[in-house]
C-alpha cells in the first residue's frame, strides 16, 4: 500500500500579491479551477494502490486545507497539524508515526503540495518503480531530467545503475552557479532535486533514529501525545517545540548508503515564481500568458493576471503584471526572484497586504472588506448553508448587520430571532452574539463595524463548533 504524504506548509512569497502569508500558493487556483493542493491529491484518483493520503500543514491553514481536501477526489485524508514549522524531516517523521499507528508499514510517497506535473501517467509509472525499490528497503528520490542549466535548484548526481531506470545516489549538491550547472548538463548524470521521496515508514524512522536521535525522540513523543480534533490530528505543542529543525536531505538522504534516484521526465515545475507560471501555461501568438480581463497591444513575453479590474498592456515586453483587489505588482521577468525582498520590506512596514487578501476564508464561509476608515469598516460576509459562527462579543466595536441574501438566525444577548432579505439588526458593544445560516442557499450580509478598535483580534469566543479559541 502507498500513502501519499503531502507537505503543505510553505508560504510562497515569490508569488505575492496572489500568495499571502495566511493564504499561500498551494491553496490557490493558479493553473486551473482547482488549487495546487487539490491537483496534488487528485493525481492519485486512478492509482489502484492508493485510497488514503496524509496532508501536513500548520494551524493557520487548517480549515482551508480541510475544505479543499473535502472537495478533492480522494475521500480518506488525514490532516496533521504542526504547531511549529520544523522543516521537512520532522514533518515526514510525524506522517511515518501516523502511518504505523495500527501496526501497518506502508510505503510513504512524500510530495510538496505546490508542484505541477503535466505527464501524470509517466509520474505514476515512476511511482510504481519507486514502490518496488522502497519495499526492498531503499530510500528513493526522484530526479527531474533537466532541460536547461538551472541555478535555482539543487542537483542529484546519479551513480551506478541498479536496473529498472534506478541509480545509486552518488551525491547531493547545492544550487550551482551557471558554469557549474552547464557542466552538470554536459555530464548527463545530474538531475534536479525535486523534493519528492518514497520509502517504507519503518525504513525512514529507523534511519532517523540512527542519524538524528533527538529529532526522532521529539517527534515520537509529540505524536504519542497527539489528539484527534474533528478532521485534524493535533501534534503536542510542548513536545514538538524541542524538535530540531532540518530537511530530509541533510538529516537523512545525504548520510545513508541505500538512497536511490529515479530520473523522471514528467513535465514538472515547482511553480516557484511568476516566470515559471508563464512558462508552464498556454500563451498567445506574442508569447503572453493572459488570465482575466486583459487587453494587449504590441506587447510580448508577458504574464498578465487581472483579478479585479480591466488591465491593458500597451507596447511592453518581458513584464509580470498581477492585479488583485488591494495590490498591483509590476515586475520585469528577470527580477521575479527578488519579490521576496519586497515582501520582507512590506512585512517590516506592517502592511496588511502581506498577510491577507481582502477576501478572507473562514471555516463557516468568508468575508470581504468593502471600505474602512479610522473608526468604521464595512464587510460583505458569506455564510455557507448550515454553518454557524462562534458565540462571541467585542470590547471595542459595535456592529450593524443587513441581510442581502438568504435567511439568518441571530443570537443577540438573551434573544434569538430570524432575519430575511432587507432586514437588519444592531449588535451593541459588549453584547454576546452569533450568526447562523438556517437556509439552503448562501447567507450574505453587509456588516458595518464602528468603534475605537476594529482589529480581528477583538473577539472573545464563548462557544465555537470549530474548536477555535482565537480568530
Amino acid at each position: 500500500m502507498i500513502v501519499p504524504v503531502i507537505l503543505s506548509g510553505g508560504s510562497g512569497t515569490r508569488l505575492w500579491p496572489l500568495s499571502r502569508k495566511m493564504h499561500p500558493k498551494q491553496l490557490l487556483p493558479l493553473l486551473n479551477k482547482t488549487t495546487l493542493l487539490q491537483d496534488t491529491v487528485n493525481r492519485f484518483k486512478t492509482a489502484a494502490d492508493i485510497d488514503h493520503a496524509v496532508v501536513i500543514c500548520n494551524e493557520s491553514y487548517r480549515f482551508m486545507v480541510a475544505e479543499q481536501v473535502r472537495q478533492s477526489e480522494i475521500n480518506n485524508v488525514d490532516i496533521i497539524l504542526e504547531p511549529f514549522g520544523r522543516n521537512t524531516a520532522p514533518a515526514i517523521a510525524l506522517a511515518a508515526f501516523n502511518a504505523i499507528k495500527d501496526e501497518n508499514d506502508p510505503v510513504l510517497l512524500v510530495l510538496p503540495a505546490d508542484h505541477d506535473i503535466r505527464d501524470v501517467d509517466s509520474f505514476l509509472a515512476a511511482v510504481n518503480t519507486g514502490q518496488k525499490q522502497s519495499e526492498s528497503g531503499n530510500l528513493v528520490t526522484f530526479g527531474i531530467v533537466p532541460d536547461k542549466p538551472e541555478t535555482g535548484y539543487g542537483y542529484i548526481n546519479a551513480g551506478d545503475s541498479i536496473g529498472d531506470n534506478c541509480y545509486q545516489v552518488a551525491g547531493f549538491v547545492e544550487k550551482p552557479d551557471k558554469n557549474t550547472a552547464e557542466s552538470y548538463i554536459e555530464q548527463g548524470s545530474y538531475y534536479w532535486n525535486s523534493g519528492m521521496f518514497m520509502f517504507k515508514a519503518s525504513t525512514y524512522l529507523n534511519a532517523l533514529e540512527r542519524l538524528a536521535p533527538a529529532m526522532f525522540e521529539a517527534c515520537q513523543k509529540a505524536y504519542s501525545k497527539s489528539q484527534k480534533d474533528m478532521d485534524f490530528v493535533r501534534i503536542d505543542e510542548a513536545s514538538f517545540e524541542s524538535c530540531p529543525s532540518d530537511s530530509i536531505d541533510y538529516a537523512i538522504m545525504e548520510k545513508v548508503d541505500n538512497a536511490v534516484v529515479i530520473p523522471v521526465d514528467i513535465g514538472w515545475s515547482d511553480v516557484g515564481s511568476w516566470a515559471a507560471l508563464h512558462d508552464i501555461g498556454d500563451t498567445d501568438a506574442m508569447n503572453n500568458r493572459i488570465i482575466g480581463d486583459v487587453e494587449t497591444e504590441a506587447s510580448k513575453n508577458c504574464y498578465i493576471r487581472a483579478e479585479s479590474k480591466l488591465v491593458v498592456a500597451l507596447g511592453v515586453d518581458d513584464l509580470i503584471v498581477v492585479d488583485t483587489d488591494d495590490a498591483l505588482l509590476v515586475a520585469h521577468r528577470g527580477k521575479v526572484q527578488d519579490i521576496k525582498n519586497i515582501v520582507e520590506k512590506l512585512h517590516n512596514d506592517g502592511r496588511d497586504e502581506v498577510m491577507l487578501h481582502k477576501s478572507v476564508c473562514r471555516p463557516w464561509g468568508c468575508y470581504q472588506g468593502i471600505d474602512s476608515s479610522d473608526r468604521f469598516q464595512a464587510k460583505r460576509i458569506t455564510v455557507k448553508p448550515g454553518a454557524v459562527l462562534s458565540l462571541q462579543m467585542h470590547h471595542h466595536r459595535s456592529e450593524h448587520w443587513v441581510v442581502v441574501n438568504g435567511t439568518a438566525k441571530v443570537t443577540k444577548g438573551d434573544e434569538e430571532f430570524v432575519l430575511s432579505e432587507n432586514e437588519s439588526t444592531y449588535i451593541p458593544l459588549g453584547v454576546k452574539h452569533r450568526l447562523e445560516n438556517i437556509g439552503k442557499i448562501p447567507l450574505e450580509i453587509i456588516e458595518v463595524q464602528t468603534g475605537s478598535y476594529l482589529g480581528e483580534d477583538d473577539i472573545v469566543r464563548f462557544d465555537d463548533v470549530y474548536g477555535r479559541s482565537e480568530k
